[in-house]
């Protein structure tokens, strides 16, 4: 074997020969390959029958067992098997190929065996990739990291189509792992970096094919060549096949899947992708294929409705992974610079801001990212880092954010209405973006967890249907009757087995978010309270409204002719207008109601002056009270307070109840007279201006009259109007 701290690359090992001579070989190399056959991997089936089961169970077993012999191999052995056997590159090339991805998870058989069975390929898979990345195991089993770096690289061990569909396939619960091994390898072959340059483009040309697909970008478009008149017409979403579009939407959602998860787990690859420009050409398609994907889903005659509730969960998926690939690549080649500190702060706040400006045309984008990731706070960010930014550039970033959630007829979040500004750093929010930290507002955002993630958490998804909602309004739903009609109509469009009581109490749960509800139902990601309701839940009966009339207060509560409470009332008793067969002299001769009140009167018939009592009677015998001669004597003599003017009695209060007119006037006169007499005013002679008859001469009086008349007409024969007015108006007969 090969001697203590040399590595592999230089050690050579002894063995006996074909034909017993003993040989000297380096510890790598073909011949000392084992000879053994891995079979290729194939994914569980789908609704198979028990033989096809039977099938997978024996090949997945095979490959358990030579994967668990590899990895019990001695390091030499280890790595002259990997390098050399062409079989077992296969077999681990197949299982990256084949392997269900996350959303493929649920259409995998719950069969008990197969789930155990694949769960044990995962794990032996993973563990060989993890030990084909390890140059140095121990200080004695290590290779050379420059001679490491060749292996892996001339022999295709990596490449960067297998990083990215180890990263989408290990990476939920192992990115901590994944992350050490893509570092290791990137780290002892840089060359992996010129690849992953030239790479970039081939995943630019991913989202260029599938908009040439849908028909909204022909051949030659990008260079702005015209389009020819007789040119064949591309299908679009909606005219193109089932099957086709079925494998648009497959394609797209492993694409965004993939390239998030690989700079999810490598984020110093986000510098290559964001020198191409990703940033912008994602947007752009982002903007242009998700809304005509979304539209064709809907008013497709798919022939499954398990089917159209796949894609619409696969597209929400990828809108959700676009997102947040956006986010990934701000972060960190523009943001997180800033919160370290580095040098050129300017110019990465600079680029920042121009990203976010470059998304206002992409309403729909602008709106989901902001949804996820607020601009707001991140722009709060720069403003605490950098106080020289430029208020009226932020203000009008800011005012197109909002803007483009007008533009598309949606509500902002209510715990984004009102961002405060914090000290936090977005770097708390994690690399993947949505992580469960606390946004700068102090408030969670809202978390749910993707199915079979290994505990992962992501935000929901955002753009779903163009449909009418409301922000947060706690457990109160400020939406009224015909908008949650309206609600329920399109979430029962697409799901329509879900009773509507079950609904409610999911539009309740989230707010009265549809799209939210709609995604979650699809993901399976619903709340554990929500969890627990029965599906097909009817809707709650409501509740009447007592009735007006029962609690409404009348002169005919419950007597006779009470027709709210009685069903039978004496008609006979109620009539409109004269009675018929009655004439008035017949009413007036009618004496009835003297007669009825006559006993009432006889009491007061008669009246006794004086009661003369016999001897041996007494008062108390007629009904009488005893007489008291002493207190008539006082009180009829000496009548106490009886007339006392002083005091406010009844007496007095009735003898001023009502007087003569003619006497208060008579007394406001002599008051007035004896006013007048006391100031020494002299009452005004009276006006003479109608004098003696023409030409008999007037005198110096009728002259002095008509000559004050005629000085004064003015004033008082124009009717005073001005002052009038200004009367009125102070009194507020007029408006100002």
């Amino acid at each position: 074997m090969a001697c203590a701290r040399v590595p592999l690359d230089e050690q050579s090992v002894t063995e006996p020969g074909p034909l017993g001579k003993e040989r000297t070989l380096p510890a790598l190399h073909p011949e000392r390959k084992e000879e053994r056959y891995f079979v290729p991997y194939k994914p569980p089936p789908e609704d198979g029958s028990p033989a096809e089961v039977e099938e997978f169970l024996e090949h997945a077993k095979f490959i358990t067992e030579d994967l668990e012999w590899l990895l019990a191999l001695p390091h030499d052995k280890f790595w002259c098997q990997v390098v050399f056997d062409e079989s077992l590159q296969r077999c681990l090339d197949s299982y990256l190929h084949h392997a269900p991805r996350g959303l493929d998870l649920a259409a995998v058989p719950s069969s008990p065996a197969v789930a155990d069975m694949q769960r044990s390929v995962h794990r032996a898979v993973f563990l060989t990739f993890l030990r084909m990345a390890t140059h140095k195991e121990s200080k004695e089993n290590f290779i050379t990291p420059a001679v490491f770096g060749e292996i892996i690289y001339e022999n295709f061990l990596f490449d960067i189509p297998k990083i990215l569909d180890l990263c989408v396939l290990f990476g939920k619960g192992n990115s901590q792992l994944l992350h050490k091994m893509i570092e290791n390898i990137f780290t002892q072959q840089p060359s992996y970096y010129s690849d992953l340059d030239e790479t970039v483009p081939t995943v630019l040309q991913v989202f260029d094919t599938i908009l040439e697909k849908c028909g909204l970008q022909c051949e030659g478009a990008t260079a702005m060549e015209p389009m020819k008149l007789n040119a064949h017409k591309q299908p679009t979403a909606l005219t193109m096949s089932q099957q086709d579009f079925v494998d648009i939407i497959m394609y797209l959602c492993d694409s965004t899947t993939t390239i998030h998860a690989f700079l999810d787990i490598f984020p110093a690859a986000c510098s290559s992708f964001h020198s191409h420009g990703f940033v912008s050409r994602l947007t752009s398609f982002y903007g242009s294929v998700v809304p005509d994907l979304e539209m064709a889903i809907r008013k497709r005659n798919l022939d499954d409705k398990i089917l159209q509730e796949d894609l619409w969960k696969r597209l929400s998926h990828s809108c959700r992974k676009m997102v947040e690939t956006t986010h990934l690549l701000l972060h960190h080649t523009c943001l997180q610079p800033i919160l370290e500190g580095r040098e050129n702060m300017e110019t990465f706040a600079e680029e920042l801001l121009q990203h976010f400006t470059s998304f206002l045309p992409e309403k729909r984008f602008l709106s989901d990212y902001d949804e996820q990731f607020p601009i707001a706070e991140d722009v709060s960010l720069l403003q605490q880092a950098l106080p020289v930014i430029d208020e009226t550039r932020t203000s009008y970033l800011l005012q197109g954010v909002e803007s483009a959630w007008d533009s598309i007829g949606r509500q902002k979040p209510q715990s984004q209405i009102e961002p405060k500004a914090s000290s936090l750093p977005s770097a708390s929010w994690g690399a993947a973006g949505g992580s469960p930290a606390a946004s700068p507002t102090g408030s969670k955002r809202q978390e749910v967890r993707e199915p079979g993630d290994g505990g992962e958490i992501l935000r929901g998804a955002e753009a779903i249907l163009d449909v009418p909602r409301r922000g947060n309004n706690g457990a109160v739903c400020s939406v009224s009757g015909a908008e949650l009609e309206s609600l329920l109509s399109c979430i029962k469009d697409l799901l329509p087995d879900l009773g509507e009581g079950f609904l409610l109490a999911c539009l309740e749960e989230y707010n009265y978010n549809s799209e939210l509800v709609i995604n979650n139902i699809l993901e399976d990601r619903l709340a554990p309270s929500l969890d627990k309701l029965d599906r097909a839940m009817p809707r709650p009966v409501k509740e009447e409204l007592p009735n007006v009339l029962t609690s409404r207060s009348n002169v005919f509560d419950d007597d006779e002719f009470d027709i709210f409470r009685r069903d039978q009332v004496d008609m006979s008793r109620i009539w409109k207008g004269r009675r018929k067969a009655e004439n008035t002299r017949e009413m007036l001769n009618d004496k009835q109601h003297i007669a009825e009140q006559k006993a009432r009167y006889q009491a007061y018939e008669t009246v006794v002056d004086e009661v003369i009592i016999e001897p041996g009677e007494t008062a108390a015998t007629y009904g009488l009270d005893d007489y008291d001669d002493e207190y008539d004597d006082t009180y009829d003599m000496n009548q106490v307070g009886a007339n006392d003017l002083d005091g406010d009695s009844l007496l007095n209060r009735r003898d001023q109840f009502v007087q003569d007119p003619a006497v208060l006037r008579e007394r406001a006169e002599a008051r007035r007279a004896a006013m007048q007499q006391r100031k020494g005013y002299r009452p005004e002679r009276p006006s003479n201006v109608v004098g003696q008859p023409k030409g008999q001469g007037q005198t110096t009086e009728t002259l002095l009259d008509r000559r004050k008349k005629e000085s004064n007409k003015s004033r008082v024969g124009n009717h005073n109007r001005r002052t009038m007015a200004d009367r009125k108006r102070n009194k507020g007969m007029i408006p100002s």
